[in-house]
């Protein structure tokens, strides 16, 4: 509809500002000549004054905006006014305070959850107004109408900063930001490398942590089918380059990406000595497009986490966790792990049970513990920490009998008998209390050391992620960087030297064999053993403090076969013998720990140069046994003098050209395609 020539439009830039803002709107678009003149005699180079010209609105804009920052405020486009009609258009602007008007009182919906935002706007009437003049023939704008009161304080300039109108990101520092979000760092970490490239103060950026989040994520709102394609194009190209990657996937029912899994041929080759033991982590999403997120994760001989692979699925539901464990397992060449540490999730339970039989299966006790604070401390109150110590000694207890006793008397204690946590957790003990797993191998995951340091590596995959399609590559750099990271803290702890703290010829052989990770945690009970009392019985013997006058652990120790164990089950449960074997095999002028308890995945070998592969013939892991144990007492011998040491470096130099001389053969790829698609 046609409006009358010479009638004034309006338009706010704000709508919620149509009635909460209130201006002289019967001014003229001129002031009297005595204001203006009284102006221009108070007015400086840096605050507005009436009559104040300006070539263009956006100039004036600018202005005052640069005003307000050294004031303490930001400003906004409130209102514009113009003529319809030839010639008219756009006479008069408005900009006013960031904190102006009064937020809209927004109709509620009883089936619609309310976000109680508080709202910064306070009803200050702050505003410079600028009217445009052709007096002069060039069209310009001039300031007519000028306040500078506040009803609110005003910021301090290391506040004002961080008002959204001041937190810019150049394209130069946009380009930086995704740079670094290819290479998996934190944002954290990109904010300080950043701080650091411009030499400024800790938070000095003209940016913050969560503008930098948000620019990350507007790269991510882009077509997911797009996406999909730009991934499985990705993973081919890898493929291309390297044919020991692999990748499988599905599509649902309109041929869009359903489930995707890979894995690189290093973690293959690690999983191949590590993979006894293996935390399935399914917590977290991939949140640029809500998918749940699955890593295999777990500990090599230097106790640092490796990648196994990683899984994305559409839905967290029986089949899809079914397919993600059938792909791992041709991945793997169908050897599954001794044991997997996951979240309480009843789908992945079941799925565990159909697809791995022979593996067991337990909860890790990091990620429950990471729920109680919300599960009891309402329930609990101040007792909460109280309760937290007694789960802990539970968790701890060796015998599956004393644990169902003491949870009983815990639950009367506390009164909990009725809490569904409580109810829960006792219904799953065996897959989460020790007593129920310390027959099983761990490799020391379930340890709080082990798990932050599990965690922290998860983290980053999690922490900067871009576009869906860059994510294989992503994950790919933080694994590449990891093994760097590990490699640089293998030869660290190499060149650390051992102290020996017994003195016995068994922890000098020890000192030889395993890495430092493990040499020390053998040490310790090394070191505990000497506080032990071993008496010989019928059927082995019994070993216990020697401040104790009863109980104790059995060890049976058969010499002639080499064969010790103890009911504590510490070897079976971390690969480390346990202080009671120890004391036994002292006891029976024993100098050297037999070689099946010194096990290949805590002994001193290269994970990346002599991985067993999985076509090797069945004696492959005896030969590299041998030739670790030769290298071992080459090492030993070599130390002895610069001369010994002399020659082994260029021995070994000569031996070690001609090794990389030799073809390496490729490993056989299963065929999975009964499964899911392979390229």
């Amino acid at each position: 509809m046609s409006m009358g020539t010479g009638q004034m439009l309006v338009a706010y830039d704000d709508p919620s500002d149509r009635h909460s803002f209130s201006l002289d709107d019967n001014s003229s678009a001129e002031e009297s000549l005595d204001e203006t003149r009284l102006s221009l005699e108070s007015a400086n180079e840096t605050v507005p004054y009436i009559g104040q010209r300006f070539d263009t609105h956006d100039a004036a804009y600018e202005f005052y905006s640069e005003f307000a920052k050294r004031c303490g405020f930001s400003i906004r486009r409130h209102r514009t006014e113009g003529k319809e009609g030839v010639g008219k258009g756009l006479t008069r602007r408005y900009f006013v305070c960031h904190r102006a008007g009064n937020t809209p009182v927004k109709a509620t919906k009883e089936s619609k959850p309310q976000r109680n935002r508080k709202s910064s706007r306070c009803g200050c009437q702050a505003y410079m107004r600028i009217s445009k003049s052709t007096d002069l023939g060039a069209p310009e704008w001039r300031v007519t109408g000028f306040v500078n009161h506040h009803n609110h304080e005003l910021l301090e300039p290391n506040q004002v900063r961080f008002l959204p109108a001041y937190r810019t990101i150049s394209d130069t520092d946009k380009s930086r930001i995704l740079m670094f979000a290819k290479t998996g760092i934190s944002v954290q970490q990109m904010m300080r490398l950043m701080e650091l490239e411009k030499c400024v103060e800790p938070g000095y950026l003209p940016f913050t942590e969560k503008d930098v989040r948000n620019l990350l994520q507007s790269f991510r709102k882009i077509d997911p089918e797009d996406e999909s394609i730009d991934l499985l194009r990705m993973c081919r190209n890898i493929k291309e380059k390297d044919p020991n990657f692999r990748f499988e996937y599905t599509l649902d029912s309109n041929h869009r990406l359903e489930n995707i899994a890979w894995s690189y041929a290093s973690s293959i080759q690690s999983y191949e000595i590590f993979g006894d033991a293996v935390v399935f982590d399914t917590t977290h999403r991939l949140t640029a497009f809500d998918m749940p997120l699955g890593l295999w994760v777990g500990i090599n001989n230097y106790g640092m986490p490796c990648f196994f692979g990683c899984v994305l699925m559409r839905e967290e539901n029986l089949r899809s966790y079914s397919w993600a464990l059938k792909v791992f397992l041709g991945f793997m060449n169908g050897k599954p792990p001794q044991t997997i540490l996951t979240d309480q999730n009843m789908c992945l339970k079941e799925a565990i049970s159909m697809e791995m039989e022979t593996t067991k299966h337990a909860l890790c006790i990091w990620m429950i513990v990471s729920k109680f604070p919300s599960w009891f401390n309402a329930v609990l109150g101040e007792r909460y920490n109280e309760w937290k110590s007694e789960f802990y000694r539970l968790y701890n207890v060796e015998s599956i009998e004393e644990f169902e006793i003491g949870w009983k008397e815990m639950q009367n204690f506390f009164g909990l008998h009725s809490n569904r946590h409580i109810i829960n957790l006792f219904a799953l003990r065996s897959y989460w209390a020790l007593p129920y797993s310390r027959s099983y191998f761990f490799a020391g995951m379930t340890s709080a050391g082990q798990s932050k340091s599990i965690n922290s590596f998860i983290q980053r995959f999690l922490s900067a992620q871009t576009r869906l399609a860059h994510f294989v590559e992503q994950v790919a750099v933080a694994v590449d960087f990891k093994d760097q990271a590990g490699e640089q803290q293998t030869m660290q702890q190499n060149l650390q030297n051992i102290s020996l703290k017994t003195g016995a010829p068994m922890e000098s052989h020890a000192a030889t064999v395993l890495t430092p990770f493990a040499f020390s945690k053998l040490q310790e009970q090394l070191v505990l053993a000497a506080h032990y009392a071993s008496f010989q019985m019928e059927d082995g013997f019994l070993v216990r403090h020697h401040t104790k006058l009863e109980g104790g652990r059995r060890v049976y120790w058969i010499p002639r076969d080499g064969i010790i164990s103890c009911s504590c089950h510490l070897f079976e449960f971390s690969g480390i013998l346990c202080r009671h074997a120890l004391r036994v095999l002292s006891t029976g002028n024993c100098f050297q720990i037999p070689d099946k308890y010194l096990p290949l995945r805590w002994r001193k070998i290269s994970t990346s140069s002599s991985k067993p592969l999985h076509n090797a013939s069945s004696n492959h892991s005896e030969r590299i046994q041998l030739l670790q144990s030769m290298v071992s007492n080459l090492v030993s011998e070599s130390a002895k003098s610069k001369e010994r040491l002399d020659i082994a470096t260029e021995q070994v130099s000569i031996l070690l050209s001609r090794i990389r001389e030799q073809p390496v053969s490729s490993p056989v790829v299963r065929d999975a395609s009964s499964i899911h698609r392979n390229f």
